[in-house]
């Protein structure tokens, strides 16, 4: 267990960073399991696809998972998680109108585990270790329809998170943080939110050539259509089919390491981890502490 505050996982050992991926991994093995029982069309993104295709598992300082989801099976998962999943292990966490995760997508978390952001502090949610559950929509043609989906997509991400985003420009912590001073009520961000959402879906996944991920680069979904199998650390994991065109366009010559000096985790606001017991054995220690 770790007391000390703002804690950064580029200042893991190598063991605890090797520890904190296996049990990722424990999630996203389980996760995988669910949807494969559930017919849920899911694949591995970002660099979690990256580590895939050059390391057969996590690339070696990453500290994450995401996986990608079309809408629909994106929209079926998070009705039936929590009814027929295993929830003394695992749940999906996402925001509702009276519960703020914190996070803008769905998150599968480990209940038997802690790990409380900076960010998370004062709030009664699961603390528990996560991977990212990200959805993808199909995207306008129109350059205007286009960039007001654009819009929409930074307003639900905001509103759904509630608070400023840490890796972003300093003018966009600014407008984020004025523009969650002035919608301060959590009933007035879901309203908005559920409007940029209903907005951002009347472009169905299954219609258009190009998706996204809220505000993340264009995509051709032929690289999304089908998937691949590849090893990630002993399981075979699914990845698109069109990998190449979609690692060059996020990485570029992606089979090449970054500098080393690049080579570290992401992860630098952590408040208090605990991968052996679960969060709820810190509620009013470590988070929700009444003053």
């Amino acid at each position: 267990m770790k007391e000390t505050k703002s804690i950064s996982v580029k200042d893991f050992s190598p063991e605890e960073l090797r520890k904190w991926q296996l049990k990722l991994l424990e999630i996203l093995v389980y996760f995988r399991d669910f949807c494969e029982e559930h017919k849920l069309f899911f694949m591995l993104a970002g660099g979690t696809c990256l580590g895939a295709v050059r390391h057969k598992g996590f690339i070696p300082w990453d500290d994450d998972i995401d996986v990608q989801m079309p809408r629909d099976d994106y929209e079926k998962l998070i009705r039936i998680w929590n009814k027929e999943a295993d929830t003394s292990r695992f749940v999906c966490d996402i925001t509702t109108k009276n519960y703020c995760s914190k996070f803008p997508m769905a998150v599968i978390r480990s209940v038997n585990t802690t790990c409380i952001y900076d960010h998370s502090i004062n709030s009664d949610i699961c603390q528990g270790l996560k991977i990212d559950v990200e959805f993808l929509d199909g995207v306008p043609e129109n350059k205007y329809a286009r960039k007001f989906n654009l819009y929409c997509a930074y307003l639900l991400s905001l509103f759904r998170a509630q608070r400023v985003p840490a890796r972003a420009s300093k003018l966009k912590k600014r407008v984020s943080y004025i523009l969650l001073k002035l919608f301060s009520s959590n009933s007035v961000r879901w309203m908005i939110s559920r409007f940029c959402e209903n907005r951002i879906m009347r472009y169905k996944y299954k219609d258009h050539k190009t998706v996204r991920y809220l505000f993340c680069s264009l995509q051709e979904k032929s690289a999304f259509e089908e998937v691949v199998y590849f090893d990630f650390e002993g399981y075979k994991m699914p990845i698109p089919a069109g990998y190449d065109s979609y690692l060059r366009s996020a990485y570029h010559d992606y089979m090449k390491f970054p500098p080393e000096n690049k080579r570290k985790p992401a992860t630098d606001n952590l408040f208090f981890y605990d991968l052996d017991h679960s969060y709820k054995d810190y509620k009013g220690i470590k988070y929700c502490v009444k003053e």
